[in-house]
């Protein structure tokens, strides 16, 4: 399975909405961590773009530290943020898991 599969897109069908956001969130996090630290995008500029404007910072997504996190540091701009994500050991497993389906 390529990350295409993995990062297939969010139906709202899937999961509660609180569910959908941490999900988009997750995507984000984890592809803003192989271009800014790794130095391996694993999608195109355009893409991270269109998904970091989907991030709604209103909506809660179960956890409220990581909610109040992205409320204080997400830019959509910039990818400059995941440098003081506070879970980026779970980002790196996430990372790593995606390196080893690319191959």
């Amino acid at each position: 399975m390529n990350n295409n599969k993995f990062f297939a897109k969010t139906k709202r069908e899937w999961g509660s909405p609180h569910e959908v956001e941490r999900h988009l969130r997750i995507k984000v996090a984890v592809s803003a961590y192989a271009y800014e630290i790794k130095d391996d995008p694993i999608m195109d500029d355009s893409e991270f773009d269109g998904l970091c404007r989907k991030v709604k910072l209103n909506k809660k997504t179960g956890n409220k530290k990581m909610d109040e996190w992205f409320i204080n540091n997400f830019q959509p701009y910039t990818g400059q943020w995941v440098h003081n994500h506070p879970n980026r050991k779970g980002l790196n497993r996430i990372y790593k898991f995606l390196k080893g389906r690319r191959r």
